[in-house]
C-alpha cells in the first residue's frame, strides 16, 4: 500500500499547486528558485545512490539496460509524441517531454516495494539522468524544430547544469565529508517536501491567469498523466516479459516512474502552462501505480506456482 509519507508528498504538491494557482502573489516569492530547488533535490536523492556499486550490475545485466535505454530516451517519447498528434494535439509536447525524461532517483525505492529488480532500476536512473541532457533536446529539436524556437544550446547547458552539478557535488563529499552526508540524510524528508513546495509554487504563481480562465485543464492534465502511466507500465512488462516478474516489473518502474519534477521545472522555462501541469500531476499515477504493479507480481507468482489466478 501507499506509506503515510507518500501522501504527505501528494498532499503537499496538490496544494501548493492551489497555493500558487490563488494566491500568486505569494508564489511570485518563489518563482527565481526552481531551478536551484530541484538542483539541491536532485543531490539529496543522488546521495543515496552508490554510482561505485553500478559496475557489476552493467556487466551482468547490459544487453536488458541497453534495450530499456534505448526505449526509454528514444522510441517510446517518439511514438508516443506522433500517437498524441493524432488523439489529443495540444497534450502532444507534454506527453513527448514526460516520455522523454530520465527515470527519476527514486524509482529504486519504488522497485523495492513492489519486489522488482531493483539493481537494475539503479543503473537505469544514472544512465538515463547521464544521457538526457543531450537526447531531450535532440528531440526536441527534431521533432518540435519546425514549430517551436528553442535554442538547443540553452537546453542543454540547462539540463547539464541541473543534472551534472548535484552529482559531482554529491560524489565529492561522499569521498571528503561522508559524516555531513549522514547528517544531511537525516533531514532528507523535511527539506525535499520544503523544495518540492518551493518549485511548485514558484512555477504555477506564474500561470495563474491561465488556470483561473481554464480551470478544467488541470482536470484533463491529470487524466492524460494516468493514460501515460498506464501506457508506460504496460510497454516497461512488454519490453521484458521473457525474463523474471522481477525484470518486468524493472521494465515497468523504468519507464513509467520518471523525473516529472525535472520536466515541472525544465517545461516552465522553454513551454507554456500545458506541460508543467501534466508533469506535475504525474505525481498521481507515480505513486498510484505501487497497486496495480503489486498485483501483477500478486497474479505473475500465483500462475507460476500453479494456484489458480
Amino acid at each position: 500500500m501507499i506509506r503515510f509519507n507518500d501522501v504527505i508528498l501528494l498532499v503537499v504538491v496538490f496544494t501548493s499547486m492551489m497555493v500558487g494557482i490563488f494566491f500568486p502573489r505569494f508564489g511570485s516569492l518563489f518563482r527565481h528558485y526552481p531551478q536551484y530547488g530541484l538542483m539541491i533535490l536532485l543531490f539529496l536523492s543522488f546521495i543515496s545512490i552508490e554510482i561505485t556499486t553500478i559496475w557489476a550490475v552493467l556487466k551482468n545485466t547490459l544487453p536488458q539496460i541497453l534495450c530499456l535505454t534505448l526505449l526509454k530516451i528514444v522510441l517510446l517519447p517518439v511514438v508516443v509524441y506522433y500517437v498524441f498528434t493524432v488523439i489529443a494535439p495540444s497534450y502532444a509536447v507534454a506527453a513527448l517531454l514526460l516520455s522523454g525524461i530520465s527515470t527519476g532517483v527514486v524509482a529504486p525505492f519504488i522497485s523495492n516495494l513492489v519486489k522488482g529488480n531493483s539493481p537494475l532500476v539503479m543503473v537505469l536512473v544514472v544512465v538515463t539522468s547521464l544521457l538526457i541532457p543531450f537526447t531531450l533536446p535532440a528531440l526536441i529539436e527534431v521533432l518540435l524544430g519546425q514549430s517551436v524556437d528553442i535554442p538547443l544550446a540553452g537546453m542543454i547547458r540547462m539540463l547539464s547544469l541541473i543534472i551534472f552539478v548535484p552529482i559531482v557535488v554529491a560524489e565529492g563529499l561522499r569521498k571528503v565529508a561522508p559524516g555531513m552526508l549522514q547528517a544531511i540524510m537525516k533531514v532528507n524528508y523535511p527539506l525535499s517536501l520544503f523544495l518540492f513546495a518551493v518549485i511548485i509554487m514558484g512555477i504555477f504563481s506564474r500561470y495563474a491567469e491561465f488556470f483561473h480562465r481554464e480551470p478544467l485543464t488541470i482536470f484533463t492534465a491529470a487524466a492524460v498523466g494516468i493514460l501515460l502511466g498506464g501506457v508506460y507500465c504496460g510497454v516497461g512488462i512488454l519490453c521484458m516479459a521473457k525474463r523474471s516478474v522481477a525484470d518486468q516489473l524493472a521494465g515497468a518502474i523504468t519507464l513509467g516512474h520518471m523525473n516529472n519534477v525535472l520536466i515541472i521545472v525544465f517545461a516552465s522555462r522553454f513551454f507554456g502552462p500545458l506541460e508543467p501541469t501534466v508533469a506535475a500531476l504525474y505525481i498521481f499515477p507515480f505513486f498510484g501505480l505501487l497497486i496495480p504493479l503489486r498485483m501483477y507480481h500478486g497474479w505473475y507468482t500465483q500462475r507460476g506456482s500453479g494456484l489458480p489466478s
